[in-house]
């Protein structure tokens, strides 16, 4: 019986954790980046995907790659790897004092916009 009460005090201080303060949110932001990467990996690994082509999308990617140099287009042709790896770069990059190791300050604004 203790085992239970105890378990249930336990479950009841996890929740108030997680949905009452801002102490848990780091870890459980950091653990959904996780499983989103896997099952990205996993999805890309175990079939094919019926893409649809979007040709805005065509010309969106030859407008930001004529202006990046070599290594920054290297970098950029990592990021247009899937959709989920393009929100998770402007969620990481396109903000107002972002800055990023390889893009310049222009090209990351550039790119920011265009995406």
């Amino acid at each position: 019986m203790r085992g239970w009460i105890l378990l249930a005090l336990i479950g009841a201080g996890i929740y108030y954790m997680a949905t009452e303060t801002t102490k848990l949110d780091k870890p459980i932001a950091q653990a959904l980046g996780f499983f989103n990467k896997a099952e990205n990996k996993l999805d890309s690994m175990t079939g094919t995907k019926i893409i649809k082509v979007n040709k805005n999308a065509l010309q969106v990617k030859a407008a930001i790659a004529e202006r990046l140099s070599g290594t920054e287009l290297k970098e950029f042709e990592q990021i247009m790897v899937s959709a989920g790896d393009i929100e998770d770069f402007k969620a990481e990059y396109c903000h107002h004092d972002a800055r990023h190791p390889v893009f310049s300050k222009d090209n990351l604004r550039f790119m920011c916009d265009k995406l």
